[in-house]
C-alpha cells in the first residue's frame, strides 16, 4: 500500500512539474501575441491566422482551405482534448476520481459551484442580449496548467492535499467544459450518417487490442484523424473526437502495463510545450489601438471578468464551505480556511479553456476582442490575488 501511495505521489509530482513548466511557456506565448498585435507586424499576424487559402488546380478546380486559426483551434486542440480524456479515464480508474465518495465530494461540489456562480453572474449582466448571452460558459473554466503552475511557485509551503484538491477540481472542471461544448456549442444540425461512421471508428480500438493486442499510439492517432473528420461533418464540435477516442483506448496491455500512462507520457510534452503555446499565441493577440477603459464596462467583458475573479471564488469557496460545515467532507489535510480560499481564487485563472469556449460562443471580431481582453485581465487578477492570499495563509502555517 505504501509503495502504491509513493508511486501515485511521484506521478503527481511529474504531472505538476510539467504543467508548471508549461505555464511559463504559455505566459511567454501570450506576451508575444500581445506585443505583435500592438506593433507594426499586427497586420501580418491577422493575415497569418485568419486568411482563407485557395489552392488552384487547373483552370477550373479551386480548393478552399480553412485559415490557420481553424487548424489550431479545431485541429491541434483535438490532441489537447485527447490528453484530457486520457487523464480523466486514468483518474476515474486509479487516481483521485477513483477514491471514496467522501474524498471526492468536496472537489466535485466545489467544481459545481465554480461553474454555476460565474455563469449566473455573466448571464445576469447579459440577459437582455441573446447574442451576448451565448458566452455564459466562458467564465466557468479553470486553466489547470496556469493554476497549478502558480500554486507550485509556493513550493512545499502548500500542503499536498490542497494541490490534489486543485488538480481534482480542475479535471472535473474540464469534464464540465467538455459536456457544455457538446451540448451547447455544436451548432450545426446533426448528421446521422457521419455519427454512425464515427461510432464505427470507436469500435476499432477494442477490436485491435483484444484481437491482435496492438497498442501503438501512432495507429490510434491515425484513427483519431478519421474520427475527427467524421465528427466534424456530423455537426458536433470536432475536438470532441479526442475525448471520445480516449475513453475507448484500452487501459492496460498484456502483463498489466498501464497503457494510459504510456500514452499520457508521450502526448503530455507535445500538448504542454507545443500545442497549448501555439493556441495561446493564436488566441491571445489583442490590439489596444483606440481602446478605452469604457470597453471593460461593456456587459460581455464585465461579465467575464467578474465571473472569473468574483464568481469563481464565491462558487468554489462557498460551495466547499457549505459542504465542510454540513459534515459531508473534511477540510483538506493540513490546510486552513484562508489557504482553501486562496486556491478558490486561483480557480479564476480561466485562460486556455475560457478562450477556447469564447471562440465557440462568438464569431464577431468585436466580441472576440472583448473576450480575449477580459479573459486575460480576469485571469491575471485571480492569479495575483490568489498567490498573495496563499502566500500569507501558508506563512501562518510555517
Amino acid at each position: 500500500m505504501l509503495i502504491i501511495l509513493q508511486d501515485a505521489i511521484h506521478e503527481f509530482r511529474k504531472f505538476v512539474a510539467l504543467e508548471s513548466a508549461s505555464s511559463i511557456i504559455l505566459i511567454g506565448a501570450t506576451i508575444l501575441a500581445l506585443l505583435i498585435s500592438n506593433s507594426a507586424f499586427a497586420h501580418f499576424y491577422e493575415i497569418l491566422l485568419h486568411s482563407d487559402l485557395v489552392l488552384q488546380i487547373g483552370p477550373q478546380i479551386k480548393i478552399h482551405i480553412e485559415p490557420l486559426e481553424f487548424w489550431i483551434n479545431d485541429g491541434l486542440m483535438t490532441l489537447f482534448f485527447l490528453l484530457i480524456g486520457l487523464e480523466l479515464k486514468r483518474e476515474v480508474l486509479e487516481g483521485q476520481l477513483s477514491q471514496g465518495a467522501k474524498v471526492m465530494l468536496l472537489p466535485v461540489i466545489a467544481a459545481a459551484g465554480g461553474a454555476i456562480v460565474p455563469a449566473l453572474i455573466y448571464a445576469s449582466l447579459n440577459w437582455d442580449n441573446s447574442s451576448a448571452l451565448n458566452g455564459w460558459a466562458i467564465p466557468s473554466a479553470t486553466d489547470i496548467a496556469f493554476s497549478l503552475g502558480i500554486l507550485m511557485l509556493l513550493g512545499e509551503r502548500v500542503p499536498l492535499s490542497l494541490k490534489l484538491f486543485l488538480m481534482a477540481l480542475a479535471i472535473i472542471d474540464d469534464l464540465v467544459a467538455i459536456i457544455i461544448i457538446a451540448l451547447f456549442y455544436s451548432t450545426q444540425e446533426l448528421q446521422p450518417y457521419y455519427l454512425a461512421l464515427a461510432a464505427a471508428i470507436l469500435t476499432i480500438p477494442k477490436i485491435l487490442f483484444y484481437w491482435k493486442r496492438i497498442a501503438n499510439l501512432k495507429l490510434y492517432l491515425i484513427l483519431l484523424l478519421f474520427l475527427w473528420f467524421f465528427i466534424l461533418k456530423s455537426g458536433l464540435h470536432a475536438t470532441l473526437a479526442g475525448i471520445a477516442l480516449a475513453f475507448f483506448i484500452p487501459s492496460i496491455r498484456d502483463g498489466g502495463y498501464p497503457l494510459l500512462h504510456e500514452f499520457e507520457e508521450k502526448l503530455h510534452p507535445w500538448v504542454a510545450y507545443f500545442i497549448l503555446p501555439i493556441f495561446a499565441f493564436a488566441n491571445a493577440g489583442v490590439s489596444f489601438e483606440g481602446m478605452s477603459l469604457n470597453v471593460l464596462l461593456e456587459p460581455v467583458p464585465l461579465g467575464i471578468m467578474l465571473g472569473l475573479f468574483i464568481g469563481k471564488q464565491l462558487g468554489v469557496f462557498g460551495f466547499a464551505w457549505i459542504t465542510i460545515k454540513l459534515g459531508l467532507a473534511p477540510l483538506p489535510e493540513n490546510a486552513n480556511w484562508m489557504s482553501l480560499y486562496g486556491v478558490s481564487v486561483l480557480c479564476g485563472v480561466g485562460f486556455t479553456m475560457s478562450l477556447f469556449i469564447g471562440g465557440l460562443a462568438f464569431t464577431d471580431a468585436e466580441y472576440m476582442t472583448q473576450v480575449r481582453l477580459s479573459v486575460l485581465l480576469g485571469s491575471f487578477c485571480a492569479a495575483i490575488v490568489g498567490y498573495i492570499i496563499l502566500y500569507i495563509a501558508t506563512a501562518r502555517q510555517k
